[in-house]
C-alpha cells in the first residue's frame, strides 16, 4: 500500500517483533524535515516510504541500534548511540551497534558525507529515544496502577519514585509494544544532559585496537578467491591484447580475463588475476604484458592545466551562481582595487586502508561486503549495470580505514561484482597503494580569479571566479549550462549583508582526468583564495586582517567566534618577531576561525609554532570527537598545503605511493589546540569543516612574518 493510504494513527502504533521486543524506526513523509515514529511491524507492508536508524529493545534489556551510516574514523559510532542513550535513558554499556544493509526505502539517505550523520538526525534521534522511553514508563506504570508522573527511568529501568520499586526494560517490551505513543514528547533540556555534551570514550577504540574490529580486508567467505587488476595507465585506454602466460605460471594464480568497470558514464579496461591469495594475485598482476590503444583522447600534463585555467579567467567572465549588486561596475570604477590568481593543485584522497571489496555474485541476486561510503549508489549503479531488481543487490557496510569521498563511488564494488560473476565465486579484489594513487579520482585543481574594489578602508566589491573541472559534470557526462553549486562554498553567509556588490561565477574547465569530492569537497581549495585574498584586501584598506572580519561579519554567532580566537591566540598581543594568520570558513553548516602562528628557527627558517582552532557548530555531542576531528583536518590540510600533490604528465600520474606523494610526519605537526563554541543552535558538520581555514590562516601568517604572498598550493615550508 502506499503510504497515503497510512493513518497517522496507525504510523505512531507501537507493536512488537513476534511478541518479543520493542523495535521503533522513523518514517519520513515527502518534504518532511523531521519524522513521524514507526513501529516494525506496520514497516514490512509499506512499499514506498524512507526509514532511518532503527532502536530495538528485547525481553533482556539489551538496546541495539542499527547504525544506517559508515564509520569512518569520524566518529559516528560512538556519537549515535550517545544521542539515543541519553534520551532513552539507558547505560552506553548496554548498547550493541550494527551496521545497517543498504536499503534505501528503509533506511533513507546512508551516503556518509557531507559531515551529515548528526546534523540531519538528531532531532529525530532524540525524539525517537524519548518515544521510547517514555512509552516504557507507561507500561511499568500500567502494571503498577500508578501514574506515569510517579515513575521515572533511568540506567535502563523504570522506577516508581514512592516506593522504589523498579522493572528493567526487558520486562516491560511486550507491554510497551502495545502501546500509542504520547503525541507530545518533552525532551531534556541541554543542562539536564549527563551523556551528551560529555567526551565519552568511543567505544570502537577497543575493538580497533584488540583487531576484533572488521574492515573490508577482514571479510572471508567459504570458497572465497582473491583478485588483483591491471587497469589502464590513462582512463580512457583500451586493451588490445595481453600475455598472462608468466601471470599463471605464478603457484596459486587460477585465471586471468579481461574486465570493464564503470567510472561514472564511462568505463575503465582492465585485465584481472585470479588466484588463491592477494599475494598470489599481487605477483601475477606485475608478470602481466598488456598492449594498451591509448589514442582519441588528449594526454594531458600539469603545466598545461593550469595555463589554460587561468587564459580562461582572462577572457571569460563564466556562469554567475550568485550575484548581488553590480561588482563589475564597482571593480572596472575603482580607485583602490586587486586582481589576483591562486592556485591549489589535484590531491589524491590516499586513505589509510586501500580499496577493496568482497562481491559473491549468484545469479540472480548479488551481495557485497566493503568499506563503503554511500550504500545506495552503489546499489542503484549494480542493479543498472548487472540488470538485477535493487532488492537483489545487497550492500553490506564495514569499519572504514579512512574515505574522505572516494569510497562514496561505485566503481570499485562494480569491479568486484563482475568478477565474481565471471569466476561463479565469492572474490576479494585489493587495490594496491599504487592503483589507488594513479587511477584516481582526484580532488579537481582549481585556478581562481579575485579582484577587489576598496575605497577609504572599505570593500566596496568582491569578484571571484574559479576555473576547475566540475564534479557534477563528471557524474552526468553532460555539459553543464549552469555555474557549479559549490563556487562560493567557504564563503560566509553574513559577508553578503555588510558588502554591496559580490559575485561568484564558474569558468567551465574540462580535462579527461577523473575528478571527485575530497574531504571539505570545494570549500577546501575556495576557503584558501577567497580567505588568502580577503587578507590581502585587508592590507589594502590599511587594516587589521581580524578586525576586518569582525567589521563585515556582523551577525552574533560571528562576533563571538571572533572574539574566541583572538582570546585562546592572543591575537592582540602578538609580538613583532612572530607571524599571525587568520582565516574563518564555514563548510556544511559549520564555522572555523583559525589562527597560526610562525616564527623563524636558529638557521633563519619558518616554522610552525602553533595552530588555534574555534569550531562552531552549533548543538554538538561529544567534544572529544570534535577536537579529533579538527586535529585530524589541520593535519590533512598541512599536507595538501606543503608536501604532497598529484601531477599529471603525458596523461598519467607521476606519483605512485608514499615516496612520491609523501604524508605529513609527527614531526611535521605543530601543537594544535582546538575549542568548542557552546550554543544551542542546529547542528552542523565536524568531520570535515576543520580542513578548510588552515591553509589561508598558514600563508598568512607567512607573510605577516616575512611579507612574501603564496599564492600557489602546494609550497614548501625550507624555501619561504
Amino acid at each position: 500500500m502506499s503510504t497515503e493510504q497510512v493513518s497517522r494513527r496507525n504510523f505512531l502504533r507501537m507493536t512488537s517483533v513476534a511478541g518479543t521486543a520493542l523495535c521503533l524506526g522513523f518514517y519520513f513523509p515527502s518534504s518532511a524535515e523531521e519524522a513521524e515514529i514507526i513501529n516494525a511491524g506496520i514497516a514490512d507492508g509499506i512499499k514506498d516510504f524512507e526509514m532511518n536508524a532503527w532502536i530495538h529493545i528485547n525481553v533482556d534489556g539489551k538496546v541495539t541500534i542499527f547504525n544506517h551510516r559508515a564509520e569512518m574514523g569520524q566518529g559516528s559510532y560512538q556519537s549515535v548511540p550517545q544521542i539515543i542513550a541519553e534520551e532513552l535513558e539507558v547505560n552506553m554499556k548496554d548498547i550493541d551497534i550494527r551496521f545497517a544493509q543498504g536499503d534505501r526505502k528503509k533506511y533513507g539517505n546512508q551516503v556518509t558525507g557531507g559531515s551529515s550523520t548528526i546534523r540531519t538526525s538528531y532531532k529525530n534521534l532524540l525524539k525517537l529515544s524519548a518515544t521510547a522511553r517514555e512509552m516504557l514508563i507507561l507500561a511499568a506504570a500500567n502494571k503498577w496502577g500508578v501514574t506515569a508522573q510517579e515513575c521515572f527511568a533511568e540506567a535502563g529501568h523504570v522506577i516508581h519514585k514512592p516506593s522504589g520499586k523498579k522493572f528493567h526494560y526487558g520486562e516491560l517490551v511486550v507491554d510497551a509494544s502495545k502501546l500509542t505513543a504520547p503525541a507530545n514528547i518533552v525532551l531534556k533540556e541541554r543542562s539536564a544532559y549527563k551523556l551528551i555534551g560529555k567526551p565519552l570514550k568511543r567505544q570502537d577504540t577497543p575493538m580497533k585496537t584488540d583487531g576484533s574490529a572488521i574492515f573490508g580486508l577482514d571479510k572471508k567467505l567459504p570458497g572465497m578467491k582473491y583478485a588483483a587488476v591491471e587497469r589502464s595507465p590513462r582512463l580512457h585506454g583500451k586493451i588490445v591484447s595481453y600475455d598472462a602466460t608468466a601471470a599463471l605460471k605464478v603457484p596459486g594464480v587460477q585465471k586471468v580475463f579481461k574486465v570493464r568497470m564503470g567510472v561514472f558514464t564511462i568505463f575503465r579496461e582492465g585485465v584481472v588475476v585470479v588466484a588463491n591469495s592477494t599475494w598470489a594475485a599481487l605477483q601475477g598482476k606485475k608478470l602481466l604484458k598488456v598492449t594498451w590503444d591509448d589514442s582519441g583522447f588528449e594526454h594531458i600534463s600539469s603545466p598545461v592545466i593550469f595555463e589554460r585555467q587561468q587564459q580562461a579567467l582572462q577572457k571569460e567572465e563564466g556562469l554567475f551562481l550568485k550575484k548581488q549588486g553590480d561588482p563589475d561596475a564597482a571593480v572596472a570604477a575603482g580607485k583602490k582595487t586587486l586582481d589576483l590568481v591562486y592556485q591549489t593543485p589535484y590531491q589524491s584522497h590516499s586513505a589509510m586502508e586501500p580499496l577493496n571489496c568482497v562481491a559473491h555474485y549468484q545469479g540472480d541476486k548479488v551481495e557485497i561486503w566493503g568499506p563503503i561510503q554511500a550504500p545506495e549508489w552503489v546499489q542503484d549503479y549494480i542493479s543498472a549495470q548487472l540488470q538485477l531488481p535493487l532488492e537483489k543487490v545487497i550492500i553490506n557496510m564495514t569499519f572504514l580505514g579512512g574515505g574522505f569521498g572516494r569510497k562514496a563511488f561505485m566503481d570499485y564494488p562494480h569491479e568486484a561484482a563482475l568478477i565474481s560473476k565471471e569466476i561463479g565465486a565469492p572474490v576479494q579484489v585489493v587495490w594496491t597503494r599504487e592503483d589507488d594513487a594513479t587511477q584516481g579520482p582526484y580532488r579537481p585543481g582549481i585556478s581562481y580569479r579575485c579582484q577587489a574594489s576598496v575605497e577609504e578602508g572599505e570593500i566596496k566589491a568582491l569578484k571571484f571566479r574559479m576555473a576547475g573541472q566540475n564534479n557534477d559534470q563528471w557524474r552526468s557526462g553532460k555539459k553543464l549550462t549552469t555555474a557549479n553549486r559549490s563556487t562560493s562554498e567557504g564563503f560566509l553567509a553574513p559577508y553578503y549583508k555588510s558588502i554591496p556588490n559580490i559575485s561568484f561565477a564558474e569558468v567551465q574547465f574540462e580535462t579527461p582526468i577523473p575528478t571527485m569530492w575530497w574531504r571539505s569537497v570545494y570549500a577546501s581549495t575556495n576557503g584558501f583564495a577567497y580567505e588568502s585574498f580577503l587578507d590581502e584586501v585587508a592590507h589594502a584598506a590599511a587594516q587589521d586582517p581580524m578586525d576586518l572580519r569582525r567589521k563585515y561579519l556582523q551577525d552574533e554567532r560571528s562576533q563571538k567566534l571572533i572574539d574566541k580566537i583572538e582570546e585562546v591566540s592572543g591575537w592582540k598581543k602578538r609580538n613583532k618577531n612572530e607571524g599571525y594568520g587568520v582565516a574563518i570558513t564555514e563548510c556544511f553548516a559549520s564555522t572555523v576561525a583559525q589562527v597560526v602562528k610562525v616564527s623563524k628557527d636558529n638557521n633563519g627558517k619558518v616554522k610552525i609554532d602553533q595552530v588555534w582552532a574555534v569550531m562552531d557548530c552549533g548543538w554538538y555531542v561529544n567534544p572529544d570527537i570534535i577536537k579529533a576531528q579538527v586535529e585530524g583536518s589541520i593535519v590533512m590540510a598541512l599536507g595538501a598545503a606543503t608536501i604532497h600533490e598529484i601531477t599529471f604528465k603525458d596523461g598519467m600520474v607521476e606519483q605512485r605511493n608514499f615516496y612520491n606523494y609523501k604524508m605529513p610526519r609527527i614531526t611535521d605537526i605543530p601543537p594544535i589546540e582546538v575549542f568548542v563554541m557552546d550554543n544551542t543552535e542546529n547542528a552542523g558538520g565536524v568531520g570535515e569543516p576543520g580542513l578548510p581555514a588552515f591553509a589561508p590562516a598558514l600563508t598568512n601568517a607567512i607573510f605577516d612574518l616575512t611579507g612574501k604572498r603564496i599564492r600557489k598550493l602546494p609550497f614548501d615550508m625550507a624555501s619561504v
